[in-house]
């Protein structure tokens, strides 16, 4: 790991803004994303994305372990992030009540909800083998790359005005 999260991240999100610069497609851009946080995060066994369809949240772009393919808005720990549209920063996902083991050898998880106009439309999710591998440096490094994904959804939104 580099010297400190913060400068982890720092690279990351220029990683990220490179990558998705001039491409607004959402799974591609979401595989991308996947990939660099999955390959340069140490102690992760999942990183990965989960897109609110149909009232619920299906699998999508990731790496790691196959995953569950479908889970309930409200249940588990993605659930939960889209249904209180709130990071959710889980040191023991053992202990939180109503968790989904897709994977056994997860031990603690984040996951960011992933907004467009205003609404949830998907959720990052990471996860680790590791008890309390997750902290609030986490957070606010994995926030910055879903606020530029965001920003890529919201010109594709803007691209798609323009063409009416």
């Amino acid at each position: 790991m580099l010297e400190n999260k913060q400068q982890q991240y720092a690279e990351l999100t220029q990683q990220v803004q490179a990558i998705v610069a001039g491409e607004h497609d959402m799974v591609a851009n979401m595989a991308n994303i996947s990939a660099i946080l999955y390959w340069a995060l140490e102690k992760v066994n999942w990183a990965g994305f989960y897109v609110v369809k149909d009232g619920q949240l299906v699998l999508g772009p990731f790496h790691g372990q196959p995953a569950c393919i479908r889970i309930p808005i409200g249940k588990g720990v993605c659930g939960t992030a889209v249904s209180e549209d709130a990071v959710q920063l889980i040191a023991d996902v053992h202990q939180f009540s109503g968790h989904i083991a897709c994977d056994a050898a997860s031990n603690s998880e984040i996951v960011l909800p992933i907004r467009q106009n205003n609404q949830v439309i998907a959720v990052l999710d990471i996860d680790s083998p590791e008890i309390a591998r997750f902290d609030l440096e986490d957070k606010a490094g994995l926030s910055g790359i879903v606020k530029i994904l965001e920003a890529s959804l919201a010109q594709t939104d803007e691209a798609k005005s323009k063409a009416i």
